[in-house]
């Protein structure tokens, strides 16, 4: 649905016509008549002197930023953006709710069949991050998604991606089956030899465990490499 941007007012909300103030306007309206910067003053609350709460989310969408950019942002940099402690954790918070919803969502239907499938859903996260991140997404016998989790974040290594740490979630989960998943900030998906070592390593260790590793996955950008498809998991 298509909000149209309403008046601007230089005066504190209390002092806004009702059907104007973004509180009464989604409760009168619903929430879908809102902009995105009358939701996310809702979220701010308050403002500072001269400085209403809408003002406060009208910039965080200074120099062409869009609604994804500003979910990216981290409480610091809401603070910076003139939002105090409370609030910048309150909006960091919900976003973090939206994009865990979007994926229990899709986790409720999704059926890995290919890394295809998994760069389809998941791809936008990993091409966001700024440090390595190293995931494993458990499948049960029949290929459907459990609950993917997070194993190390930082330049991937030995040390760090252990069989233990990433066989874990697996276990837990009871899992048949996983994937790896991580990605390459540098934005070239091509794995290095630490990638190839560790993946060796991780096809053994789930060969005594007794559960699959079907294929690691390098997400960089907007490009990605299997090693399924490269024949890199022997």
């Amino acid at each position: 649905m298509q909000v149209s941007e309403p008046t601007v007012y230089h005066a504190p909300i209390t002092l806004w016509p009702a059907d104007e103030r973004p509180r009464e306007k989604l409760m009168h309206r619903g929430a879908d008549n809102l902009t995105d910067a009358e939701l996310l003053a809702i979220l701010i609350r308050i403002g500072k002197k001269g400085t209403t709460a809408v003002d406060l989310a009208r910039h965080l969408f200074e120099g062409e930023k869009n609604l994804h950019e500003i979910s990216l942002m981290t409480v610091e940099e809401f603070k910076r953006n003139g939002i105090g402690e409370s609030r910048a954790v309150a909006l960091a918070a919900a976003f973090e709710l939206s994009k865990r919803l979007a994926g229990a969502k899709r986790k409720d239907r999704i059926m890995i069949q290919s890394p295809e499938d998994i760069v389809r859903q998941f791809g936008a996260k990993f091409k966001d991050l700024v440090q390595e991140e190293f995931w494993v997404f458990p499948l049960n016998s029949v290929n459907r998604l459990l609950e993917p989790k997070q194993i190390t974040r930082g330049i991937l290594s030995s040390s760090l991606a252990h069989p233990r740490e990433c066989f874990r979630e697996a276990i837990s989960q009871s899992a048949a089956a996983v994937l790896f998943v991580h990605n390459h900030p540098s934005g070239n998906p091509e794995p290095s030899s630490d990638d190839i070592g560790i993946t060796k390593q991780l096809v053994e260790a789930g060969k005594i465990i007794g559960i699959t590793v079907h294929d690691h996955i390098i997400i960089a950008a907007d490009r990605f490499v299997s090693f399924a498809d490269r024949g890199l998991m022997r």
